[in-house]
């Protein structure tokens, strides 16, 4: 009997875990939009060509942002779904920045090739992006909010969810109010939304891209060359094809010196429950390839959250 209520208590602390471990979790950020209005964007130059980008340190000095973000994280977080917050974030990013600044390949010199913005993903290490926009609109002493909230998928910018609308006049001046009045009337289809895309993570793997590249460096190995009987492509492709979740993936391009993989479905988390990456993902190609009969040196470059290439011949 004491056995039998051990077991029936193991089952229902793992169903627990289980439930928590399916909810995703979320950081708030204003949209472009609102930083442009509001004129908080900065220049970022992405390999010579001049981006411009939100500058989150500026625009969280703004209050009304800082009191919005807070509102969705309670509304959210009252839902059962974890928030990192963007303020954090941006202190964390802060400490490093300076080291990562200095920080490049050994063969070739070349900085890390990740925007601003998706340094701020990976520091959060969140799933979904929320993109808030908000206008006040008065008419006499009452106030109405037009608002639009997007969820993005952090890995593939892809919208998730959304919700957007007007809320009824008020005579209330804070802004926070006024958005959460907004706000609650989408709130429950929003998150159902943002659940099932969820769901669909944990059932079909999280989807990035990886790039598979060759040094020009006289070694003679390229994508054609042949291992053991075959081209080093097609085990590749075999690898790929054993450890993406239900075998998805595309192969959209290829030559003998580049494939161009894209839509593979990566497990959300490793065999020891460790969350997974796109950098985690490419390390355990890099380590096949690495073994014999194929025995290549492979450099790892991060192209961003959900983005990677692999360069065989060297380091």
């Amino acid at each position: 009997m004491k056995n039998k209520i051990m077991t029936i208590c193991l089952c229902l602390f793992s169903a627990v875990l289980f439930a928590q471990a399916k909810k995703p979790s979320l950081m708030v950020v204003p949209s472009d939009s609102w930083c442009t209005t509001n004129r908080v964007m900065e220049v970022y130059y992405n390999q010579g060509v001049e981006e411009y980008i939100p500058d989150y340190k500026l625009a969280l000095l703004h209050a009304d942002l800082m009191n919005v973000i807070s509102k969705i994280n309670i509304l959210m977080a009252d839902r059962g779904f974890p928030l990192k917050d963007l303020s954090a974030t941006m202190k964390s990013i802060n400490k490093v920045s300076a080291e990562n600044s200095q920080l490049t390949s050994k063969t070739s010199g070349a900085a890390l090739a990740e925007s601003p913005l998706d340094r701020i993903r990976r520091a959060a290490k969140s799933d979904i992006i929320l993109e808030v926009d908000w206008q006040v609109k008065s008419t006499g002493p009452k106030k109405s909010i037009t608002y639009n909230l997007r969820a993005l998928d952090a890995y593939t910018s892809k919208q998730v969810a959304g919700a957007q609308g007007t809320g009824a006049p008020s005579f209330s001046a804070e802004v926070a109010v006024l958005l959460e009045e907004a706000v609650l009337v989408n709130m429950d289809s929003f998150v159902n939304q943002l659940q099932a895309h969820f769901d669909d993570l944990l059932t079909n793997g999280r989807e990035v891209t990886l790039d598979l590249l060759v040094f020009d460096n006289g070694s003679g190995v390229d994508l054609e060359s042949e291992f053991g009987g075959s081209e080093l492509i097609e085990g590749i492709d075999n690898w790929m094809a054993q450890n993406t979740v239900n075998h998805r993936f595309n192969k959209s391009d290829a030559t003998e010196t580049m494939a161009l993989y894209e839509g593979v479905r990566i497990p959300l988390y490793k065999a020891n429950g460790m969350a997974q990456d796109t950098d985690g993902f490419a390390r355990e190609l890099r380590s096949f390839l690495k073994k014999a009969p194929y025995n290549l040196d492979v450099k790892i470059v991060n192209r961003g959250l959900g983005r990677a290439a692999l360069v065989i011949g060297e380091k």
